[in-house]
C-alpha cells in the first residue's frame, strides 16, 4: 500500500520579490498547499530600477524567471565628483566578464516583478488581503485575520511582509525600527528627455557630494526596446533628513519638484538639469528605516521571517532576499 502524506497548508504574507520567490519554490512541492496573501488589490511594485548581476541570474535561473528580465548593461560605471562632475573612477563592472554573458544590469523593478509573477501558479495569490493580526492557534496552526474581516488557518506561515512586518511585530513586540536620516527620491523618465544633457544618458554614473549622492542609469536593453521608448532612472539621496514624528507611511510618497530640487542645488549643472527635466508629479520619496536584526527569525515552531521582515535594514541586495528562499526547494 502507498504511504499517505497529509497536505501542509502554507501561508505567505507579502507579494514582493521575496514572497513571490518563496511561492514559486514551495509550489513545486506536491505535499504543500501554498497561498500568498498580498495587501494590494493588484500586482504593484513601488520604486524605479534595480540592479541584478551574477548571483541574481543564478537564482532567477533556478526559479525559471530569468528570461523575462532584461535591462541596461552596467558594463562601465563612472564615479564622479558631484560638485564638479570630474570622473574619479571609470569602473568596468567586474561581473560583465566571463562569469555570465548577461552581465550586470539595471532593470525596471516592474520587469523583475512581472518575471516572478509569471512563474507563480494560477490561484496561489490572493489580493486585497491586508494582515492585521496573527495568533498562535496551537495544534490548529496559525490563525490569520485580515482587514476585510476574513480569517485563514495555516500550518506554516512565512512572513515576507516587509520592514513594517506585522508577523515580526507579533513574534517580537519589543523590536523597533527607526529613521536613519537617509531619504531617496526616485523616478523613471523617457531617456530621450535627457539626451540633450552631456554625459548623462550614455551610461551609469554616481555623483557624490558631502551629505548625498545622485545615481543616474538606463533601465532598458537597447536590443529589445527602441530608444524613443526607453526609460532612464534618477535616484537622488540625502543622508541627513529630519524625522517626521508619527510617520507610518514612508515608501513611495509623492514629492514635488521643488522639494527635490531644493536639496541638490550644489550639484554639477548636469545633475541639476536632469532633476529639473523631471515632470511635476513624477518623483516618489522613500524614507529609509532600519533596526537591529531580530535575534531569531522563527517563532511558535511554525512561523519564519524572510526578506526585509527578517533583516530590517535598508540597502540589502535583493538577490540575498531571494537566495534565502532557495533552500526551501530542498525540504
Amino acid at each position: 500500500m502507498g504511504s499517505y502524506q497529509a497536505t501542509i497548508n502554507v501561508a505567505i504574507i507579502g507579494g514582493g520579490p521575496a514572497g513571490l520567490a518563496a511561492a514559486i519554490s514551495l509550489s513545486k512541492l506536491p505535499f504543500l498547499s501554498t497561498v500568498l496573501y498580498e495587501r494590494n488589490s493588484e500586482p504593484q511594485e513601488v520604486g524605479a530600477g534595480i540592479s541584478l548581476s551574477y548571483n541574481a541570474w543564478k537564482v532567477l535561473d533556478l526559479l525559471g524567471a530569468a528570461d523575462g528580465v532584461k535591462g541596461f548593461s552596467k558594463a562601465d560605471t563612472r564615479q564622479r565628483n558631484g560638485y564638479t562632475g570630474e570622473v574619479i573612477l571609470l569602473q568596468p563592472h567586474p561581473e560583465n566578464g566571463d562569469l555570465d554573458p548577461r552581465g550586470a544590469i539595471r532593470a525596471r523593478r516592474t520587469r523583475l516583478q512581472s518575471g516572478l509573477l509569471e512563474k507563480v501558479p494560477d490561484g496561489v495569490i490572493k489580493y486585497g488581503k491586508k494582515l492585521v493580526s496573527a495568533q498562535n492557534a496551537g495544534s490548529e496552526g496559525v490563525r490569520l485575520s485580515f482587514e476585510d474581516g476574513t480569517e485563514a488557518l495555516a500550518d506554516l506561515v512565512i512572513g515576507a511582509d516587509g520592514i513594517r512586518s506585522v508577523i515580526r511585530k507579533t513574534l517580537y513586540p519589543d523590536h523597533t525600527i527607526h529613521f536613519t536620516g537617509n531619504t531617496v527620491w526616485r523616478t523613471l523618465v523617457p531617456r530621450s528627455s535627457l539626451s540633450h544633457i552631456p554625459d548623462v544618458t550614455n551610461g551609469t554614473s554616481w555623483w557624490y557630494v558631502k551629505g548625498g549622492h545622485a545615481y543616474l542609469s538606463g533601465v532598458d536593453d537597447s536590443s529589445e526596446i527602441p530608444l524613443e521608448k526607453q526609460l532612464f532612472e534618477l535616484s537622488v539621496r540625502s543622508y541627513h533628513e529630519p524625522d517626521i514624528p508619527g510617520r507610518t507611511v514612508s515608501w513611495g510618497i509623492p514629492a514635488t519638484n521643488e522639494r527635490v530640487q531644493a536639496r541638490f542645488v550644489k550639484y554639477d549643472q548636469r545633475v541639476r538639469d536632469a532633476i529639473a527635466a523631471v515632470p511635476e508629479g513624477a518623483w516618489k520619496e522613500f524614507a529609509n528605516y532600519a533596526g537591529p536584526g531580530p535575534e531569531e527569525i522563527t517563532g511558535w515552531n511554525k512561523v519564519v521571517l524572510i526578506g526585509d521582515a527578517s533583516h530590517p535594514l535598508h540597502g540589502t541586495p535583493l538577490v540575498l532576499l531571494i537566495q534565502l528562499k532557495m533552500p526551501i526547494l530542498y525540504i
